[in-house]
C-alpha cells in the first residue's frame, strides 16, 4: 500500500510539474534570463552555455532544466552527484551522451573531487580524456564528446570547487518564492487536480509552505487527503489548520524538528552561540540535513542567525515559541 501511495505521489508530482515557461511561477529574473540565453544560442545554432543553479531545496531547480530541455528540443540526462563516485562512473555518463543531449546533474557539490578534472576538459573544448590500462602497460585515450550542455544544480555552492564553478557560463541563485507566487502556485496545482479551495484556505497553506513549491504542493496533497476522508466538498480554512496540526507544523510551516532545534539553543545553551557539530548530535541528523534543509528557513524566518561563535536564536523565536521565560536577561 505504501508502495502505490508512493507511485501515486510521483505521479501526481509529475503532473503539476510547469511544462513551459508560462507556468511556471516566480523566479521572474532567472527566467528572463535563461530564456535570451536560449534563444541566442538557437540564433547562433549553438547550444547554450553550462549552467548553474543553487539553492535550498524544492525551488524548481530540476524543473528549470526540464523546461530548458523542452525548450532546445533536446533529451534530458538525469543523474546525481552521488552517483558519480568513480572514475568509471562519470566516463560513462559522458560517452553515453549524444549530440544536443543536456546533462543534469543534481547534487553537483557530491561529485568525488578526484574525479572532478575529467569534467573540465569536457566542458571547455568537449574531450574525454581517460586512462587505459594499469601500470607501466597504461595510456591516455582521448574521446571527442558530442556537442552537449551540462546543467549542475546544489544545494551548496561553497562546496564547488573554484576551478568547476569558472567553467560555467551563467550562475544562478534561486531565492526563495514570494508569498504571492506561492498562493498562485497553490490555485495553479488545486485546479489540476481538480479542488474547490477557499482563498482563505490557499493563503494558510501558502503561510506554512516555507516559501517553497515543493513543500506547497505537498500541503496541498495532504489536505485534500483530510478534505476527501471528511467528505468536503470545498476546501477552507479549518481542514487547512485540522491538517497542518496533525502533521506537527505550526502555522509559520515550522515543523517538529525545526522547533527541537531552537528549543534545544533555548533551553539547553541559553540562546546561543552552539556549533554545528553540537546542534547535530542533538538532533541525531547529519551535518548535510541541518545544513541544508532546517537552517536557510529559520534563518530566512529570522528566528536562527549564524555567528562566527556558532548558533543563536533571535528574540523573534522566543516569542514564536512561548519561551521568553528562558531569554537570558
Amino acid at each position: 500500500m505504501e508502495q502505490k501511495k508512493g507511485e501515486q505521489d510521483f505521479q501526481i508530482d509529475t503532473l503539476l510539474r510547469p511544462d513551459n515557461w508560462d507556468s511556471y511561477i516566480g523566479q521572474e529574473r532567472i527566467k528572463a534570463n535563461v530564456k535570451i540565453m536560449i534563444e541566442a544560442a538557437q540564433k547562433r545554432g549553438e547550444r547554450p552555455d553550462h549552467l548553474l543553479f543553487y539553492g535550498p531545496q524544492g525551488l524548481g531547480k530540476t524543473t528549470i532544466a526540464n523546461l530548458i530541455a523542452k525548450e532546445m528540443g533536446a533529451q534530458l540526462r538525469i543523474t546525481s552527484g552521488v552517483n558519480l563516485e568513480k572514475t568509471g562512473d562519470l566516463v560513462s555518463t559522458l560517452a553515453n551522451l549524444e549530440e544536443g543531449d543536456i546533462l543534469f546533474v543534481d547534487e553537483a557539490h557530491r561529485i568525488n573531487r578526484t574525479i572532478e578534472e575529467i569534467l573540465y576538459p569536457a566542458m571547455e573544448s568537449r574531450k574525454l580524456h581517460m586512462m587505459v590500462g594499469k601500470g607501466p602497460a597504461a595510456r591516455q585515450l582521448t574521446l571527442d564528446l558530442p556537442a552537449f550542455t551540462l546543467i549542475a544544480a546544489t544545494t551548496r555552492v561553497n562546496l564547488l570547487s573554484a576551478p568547476l564553478r569558472s567553467r560555467f557560463g551563467a550562475i544562478f541563485s534561486m531565492d526563495y518564492y514570494e508569498q504571492a507566487h506561492i498562493e498562485e502556485i497553490i490555485r495553479r496545482s488545486a485546479g489540476i487536480l481538480g479542488l474547490q479551495i477557499e482563498s482563505g484556505a490557499v493563503a494558510s497553506i501558502a503561510r506554512a509552505a516555507r516559501f517553497t513549491p515543493r513543500t506547497a504542493n505537498r500541503l496541498l496533497k495532504r489536505v485534500r487527503d483530510y478534505a476527501q476522508v471528511h467528505n468536503m466538498a470545498t476546501i477552507g480554512e479549518e481542514a487547512v489548520y485540522d491538517t497542518l496540526e496533525m502533521l506537527e507544523i505550526d502555522e509559520l510551516g515550522l515543523e517538529k524538528w525545526d522547533r527541537k532545534l531552537l528549543e534545544s539553543i533555548i533551553k539547553k545553551f541559553k540562546g546561543g552561540p552552539v556549533g554545528l557539530n553540537t546542534l547535530v548530535a542533538i538532533l541525531g541528523e547529519d551535518k548535510g540535513t541541518v545544513e541544508e534543509i532546517y537552517e536557510p528557513f529559520l534563518i530566512k524566518m529570522g528566528l536562527l542567525q549564524k555567528t562566527p561563535s556558532g548558533r543563536v536564536v533571535t528574540d523573534e523565536a522566543y516569542d514564536h515559541l512561548n519561551l521568553r521565560q528562558f531569554k537570558v536577561q
